[in-house]
């Protein structure tokens, strides 16, 4: 992804900043503060203190106060482990730090499995979610819809794909390829028993791992909808493999077609997204998925 956070002495000012509300929100002096890696919209640090624990402190020009109240829902509704929200505001968020090893071993693919079938297992009466949230650092619309294949045709495939249109970085003969294939979702997509909780972006990144368990899901995205576009997502940004699949489909079941048609069909979204915030040199994803659909 492209890099949009700001130079290096703003960075500076900003983390002084955050050290002072962090000792003021805790009464407890941070002894180090590092910069972390991974922060794609902002910047995110390790804050140590005398006498309590680590904070994670992220600071960023997106309203921080919705990744705050999704990961406060998925602490409420769901059992995924979730770091804890300390403060929040518009610009800057505390939250818990969880220490991980950085190996994703079959454990850990089985464990996520665990973790991600359970919370599906939340589900609503119909797609969308209580409030807008966020992908990176773009609103995701959810209104209440009533079937899913509406709902991603125009809330998730038409806006995105009409938003890097405008930002121009979506050709329009690819935009016209991404509105055939809008047409033909009926045809290509299933509905869902039920909505479920998703939480929108699992990829490496997002997931902290330690010693073969999944400690923490970072940076959610979330909304409920069919949680094919989940498994489409992890297939698509090889977060897990096999181990983690073959676990899915025994505690949930992976429908017959997914994998051949409509694991592709999801992608050009998760590409579309890549389109939108990196620019046209991850076209590739995006016309490989269209090409592999047949548009």
């Amino acid at each position: 992804m492209a890099d949009k956070t700001p130079p290096a002495s703003e960075r500076q000012q900003s983390l002084e900043t955050v050290c002072a509300r962090a000792e003021s929100q805790f009464g407890s002096a941070v002894t180090n503060a590092a910069e972390l890696d991974g922060g794609k919209v902002g910047s995110v640090s390790r804050l140590d203190f005398a006498d309590r624990d680590a904070v994670v402190a992220k600071v960023s020009d997106t309203p921080l106060t919705v990744e705050a109240e999704m990961l406060r829902y998925l602490d409420r509704e769901s059992a995924l482990p979730v770091p804890e929200v300390y403060h929040a505001t518009t610009g800057c968020l505390l939250m818990e730090y969880v220490e991980g090893d950085g190996k994703f071993t079959e454990a850990v693919e089985r464990d996520a499995a665990d973790c991600l079938a359970e919370l599906h297992e939340v589900t609503a009466e119909q797609s969308g979610f209580p409030f807008d949230t966020l992908s990176g650092p773009y609103s995701l619309p959810n209104p209440w819809t009533e079937s899913w294949i509406d709902f991603f045709r125009e809330f998730r495939l038409r806006d995105v794909a009409d938003a890097a249109a405008e930002a121009g970085t979506l050709p329009s003969a690819d935009r016209e390829r991404v509105a055939a294939l809008t047409s033909d979702l009926d045809s290509l997509l299933t509905e869902p028993a039920a909505p479920a909780l998703l939480h929108g972006d699992v990829w490496s990144e997002n997931v902290v791992v330690r010693d073969g368990h999944v400690r923490a899901f970072l940076d959610p995205a979330m909304y409920y909808g069919h949680p094919e576009i989940e498994l489409a997502y992890i297939l698509a940004f090889d977060t897990f493999g096999d181990a983690f699949f073959e676990r899915y489909d025994d505690r949930r079941g992976i429908e017959d077609g997914f994998f051949e048609t409509r694991a592709a069909v999801y992608t050009v979204f998760s590409s579309l997204e890549l389109v939108r915030y990196s620019g046209c040199d991850k076209l590739s994803s995006l016309r490989g998925a269209l090409t592999e659909l047949g548009y």
